[in-house]
């Protein structure tokens, strides 16, 4: 007599019968237009118009960005809106343009998630911590979205690390690609005329963050029709981004008072 294998689980016949297949749910995800991400770029291309405009009318002086980019002694003469303001101008078209697409790439599906406000922070805690770092750590005067740009690549990657369970199989070989991305970048960043310290700062900015203040995601909801909504509100992310520039700041005030 011969063995019969059953094309389903024996525990899953019952009384002679085949259950009905699993049934599927509407999953419902945040629906936000990205309108920081836009805002950024759109108060980016300004800047860098304005850049190209006083070049030109001033014989190649660049008055924003000498108002604004980091500049180590002019922080110490007390401009400290140059830990968030060097975001705002870039040195060349190619500069720019690799930043901004870097955030159209990454800022709507964070901003989703986010919401707009706590997308706001996150950026500002990746251009501050970036900035202080480079201020900390290196005498050369710098520009550019990049610090925050690492901000925005490390939380992406502790928003799916967080949230795994969403993203089933997925989840390993997109944290694996987003930590190539930033191996990639740092090792580009030992080049000539690159400030790889605002990216290591914007790294660790990104990261406390979304750690503590990014969200996490339950599902709610009546079956069939469920919604992914964040357990974490913007208190917490208020007091997150307090604490960094508390810290940061700290750091960087020692340094200019000694």
């Amino acid at each position: 007599m011969s063995e019969y294998q059953s094309p389903l689980p024996v525990d899953r016949i019952e009384n002679g019968k085949t259950p009905p297949p699993p049934q599927q749910a509407v999953l419902q995800l945040p629906i936000r237009k990205p309108a920081v991400t836009y805002g950024i770029i759109v108060l980016t291309v300004i800047m860098y118009l304005l850049q190209l405009a006083s070049k030109s009318l001033y014989g190649g002086a660049d008055f924003p960005a000498a108002l604004g980019a980091k500049v180590n002694q002019f922080i110490e003469a007390g401009e400290v809106w140059r830990f968030i303001t060097p975001v705002l101008f870039h040195g060349s078209l190619l500069h720019i343009a690799l930043n901004m697409y870097a955030l159209f790439a990454l800022g709507p599906n964070l901003e989703r998630f986010y919401g707009h406000f706590r997308f706001l922070l996150l950026y500002i805690a990746g251009a501050f911590t970036g900035n202080v770092f480079s201020y900390l750590m290196s005498e050369k005067s710098s520009l550019g979205a990049s610090t925050a740009i690492f901000g925005l690549i490390l939380a992406q990657a502790v928003f799916v690390y967080q949230n795994r369970q969403y993203f089933g199989s997925r989840a390993k070989s997109m944290l694996l690609n987003m930590g190539m991305i930033v191996i990639f970048n740092l090792v580009l960043g030992l080049s000539p005329g690159i400030d790889n310290w605002g990216h290591l700062g914007g790294l660790l900015g990104g990261l406390v963050f979304a750690w503590f203040a990014g969200p996490v995601l339950e599902v709610s909801g009546v079956f069939p029709t469920l919604a992914l909504k964040d357990r974490r509100s913007n208190t917490p992310a208020l007091v997150t981004l307090a604490v960094i520039i508390l810290a940061a700041g700290s750091a960087a005030v020692i340094k200019i008072l000694n």
